[in-house]
């Protein structure tokens, strides 16, 4: 890839007296420049509007983000199939909503793949939250869709209400209440919402 460098500064021949041969601007000068033009032109990548022709391009290191560059992006969008991106190279990017684990009518032990989602509980359910499962700053949802309470079964070491600070062994999500619990280790929990 080339820069298009100038050869000739036309500007400076205005300010060269009259009857000076280095005043006058020759065909060379002007070939040489078009032709630097024309490298420059042919050696950058061709852009299409729906990024076609980019996308089976190599992208150059350090000019744009190719698979090896380490660069700071501004105002991009990225579509990645998987959920390994990370904005700060620990912490995965979350979801842009709360995407269900689905509706649980009987007794439902919270898993690890729950974090991050919101359990539906139905008739005849329960939830109950394990002890050394999760990890500090997971996060999970649930909803109880009945007319009646439910009851959260704690067998975690220590689960506090939050703004109380009594450990509970279980703890009561009134109807059609939502409860979040989030953990502060594997063996510590707070619990926000509808519960008593």
């Amino acid at each position: 890839m080339s820069d298009y460098t100038k050869t000739t500064n036309f500007a400076s021949k205005d300010n060269l007296s009259s009857g000076n041969p280095l005043k006058i601007v020759k065909g060379t000068e002007i070939d040489t420049e078009f032709n630097n033009i024309a490298t420059a032109i042919a050696t950058k990548q061709d852009y299409d509007s729906d990024l076609a022709t980019w996308a089976t391009k190599t992208a150059p290191s350090g000019v744009a983000v190719g698979t090896t560059d380490s660069q700071t992006l501004t105002n991009k969008t990225i579509n990645i199939s998987s959920n390994t991106v990370t904005v700060d190279g620990t912490n995965l990017v979350g979801y842009r909503n709360v995407p269900p684990v689905g509706t649980k009518t009987g007794s439902y032990t919270l898993a690890t793949t729950d974090i991050g989602k919101y359990v539906q509980v139905g008739s005849g359910g329960s939830i109950t939250i394990p002890n050394s499962t999760f990890a500090e700053g997971d996060i999970v949802s649930v909803f109880n869709n009945t007319s009646g309470t439910i009851t959260i079964t704690c067998t975690i070491t220590t689960a506090y209400i939050a703004g109380l600070y009594t450990d509970k062994n279980t703890m009561t999500l009134a109807a059609a209440g939502v409860a979040t619990i989030l953990f502060i280790s594997g063996t510590l929990c707070v619990v926000s919402g509808n519960v008593s």
